[in-house]
């Protein structure tokens, strides 16, 4: 008996064997790619695209603006239809709609019928990162939510790094026009992975009723959840971090300490390399801590080396190797917040899994999104890239502190499932 009421303490994720859990894996990262690939492989490309449809640079970028909208939207629409109809048709459908915009956007004779293709995608995107979110919490929950997304922060690290520089390989052979031919091809195959080797996840008695009205309880549940509402925003502050030293390391380290172009993507690349290297090493932190004792003391960590790194940047001190070692510790504190902040999340509420995983990445999107412009106010100058990291962190730590309240959550996540809220 006590053997019996073991198993039942499990949840779906667990009882799958290893390789079962490995192929998930793999498949839930090749979903997780989409989003960055879809966003940056472009990016080589856009002076390309300013001479050939004879437009301005401003006008280029509000393609990649038109990208992130279309990311941001899709997660509001793909998730509660994912908690309504089970999580397959909505990645198929959207993964589709990538495909169609993909040859859209290869084929656009202007760039009002690119940036709309751009628009299309983005939404296609958002369903396999919406989906891939959602299967995770079907899957898992607690520290065995966390260890998966560990290792979907590999590719969700990686991807945006080796986008551009696919994206130059390509360009290396085509016009700009190749890389959205590959991005309908890469559409094309991770439809034929995710029909055949992705299973539904949401069985037709767990799934959503009550059409939109069922949705805007659900969302008004989830965001009257303190503790959600901190875990989302925990992320979204976290990912600012990010997004400041992305939008704002190609100045600082091209134009105020001379790097190279090949130089700059070594340190770039040494960065993203620390931060997926913490990704891996919070699987084994969890063996001993709780996920919020993770996150927690990431965060302290990073604001720590924020702080540090604003002060080497406001005064020069240690010139460039003293900028790099907090810069990379604050990285490396990123990487082990943020898969724990999105998993005691979801955590909470798996039965509205896509509808949370939804809120999650529109509102990580959303606070992330406004770091770019927020760097160019500040200047291209080390400190102005500095105050948002920084910025980013404490916020972070803030609201963990006072809103999540770290050391309240953790009983109310079970080995079996969250209890009711």
């Amino acid at each position: 008996m006590p053997d019996c009421q073991e198993r039942t303490a499990l949840t779906p994720g667990e009882l799958l064997t290893p390789a079962e859990r490995l192929r998930l894996i793999l498949v839930l990262g090749v979903l997780i790619a989409l989003g960055p690939l879809t966003v940056d492989m472009y990016l080589p490309a856009l002076p390309a695209i300013r001479d050939d449809l004879m437009t301005t640079e401003a006008a280029v970028q509000l393609t990649l603006t038109g990208t992130l909208a279309g990311l941001g939207l899709g997660q509001l629409l793909v998730g509660p239809l994912s908690d309504a109809v089970g999580r397959r048709r909505p990645l198929l459908v959207g993964v589709a709609v990538h495909v169609v915009a993909s040859v859209g956007c290869a084929l656009a004779p202007d760039l009002v019928a690119l940036g709309g293709m751009r628009v299309l995608q983005g939404l296609g995107a958002a369903a396999a990162a919406v989906v891939a979110m959602a299967v995770v919490r079907d899957l898992f929950v607690g520290m065995a939510a966390a260890k998966i997304l560990s290792r979907l922060m590999l590719v969700m690290g990686a991807a945006p790094v080796l986008a551009p520089t696919l994206g130059g390989l390509v360009l290396a052979l085509v016009s700009w026009r190749g890389v959205f031919v590959v991005l309908a091809i890469l559409g094309v195959a991770i439809t034929v992975v995710a029909a055949m080797l992705l299973p539904e996840t949401l069985a037709p008695e767990d799934r959503r009723r009550g059409g939109p009205l069922g949705t805007l309880r659900d969302c008004g549940r989830l965001l009257g959840d303190r503790p959600y509402v901190g875990l989302i925003l925990v992320a979204g502050l976290a990912m600012s971090s990010l997004f400041g030293y992305v939008s704002g390391s190609s100045f600082v380290f091209q134009q105020v300490y001379g790097l190279d172009e090949q130089q700059y993507a070594i340190v770039f690349g040494l960065g993203a390399v620390g931060l997926i290297i913490a990704t891996q090493c919070n699987v084994r932190l969890l063996r001993r801590f709780a996920p919020a004792q993770v996150m927690t003391g990431a965060l302290v960590a990073g604001t720590a080396a924020g702080v540090v790194l604003l002060l080497l940047a406001a005064t020069g001190v240690g010139g460039l190797p003293g900028l790099l070692v907090p810069l990379w510790l604050v990285l490396a504190a990123c990487g082990l917040a943020l898969p724990n902040a999105p998993a005691l999340a979801l955590s909470r509420h798996g039965e509205a899994a896509g509808t949370a995983a939804a809120l999650l990445g529109a509102v990580q999107f959303g606070v992330a999104a406004l770091t770019a412009p927020l760097v160019g106010v500040l200047g291209a100058g080390a400190t102005g890239m500095a105050v948002v990291i920084a910025g980013g962190m404490a916020a972070a730590t803030a609201v963990a502190l006072l809103v999540v309240r770290p050391w309240q959550i953790e009983a109310s996540v079970t080995p079996a499932g969250p209890v009711a809220h």
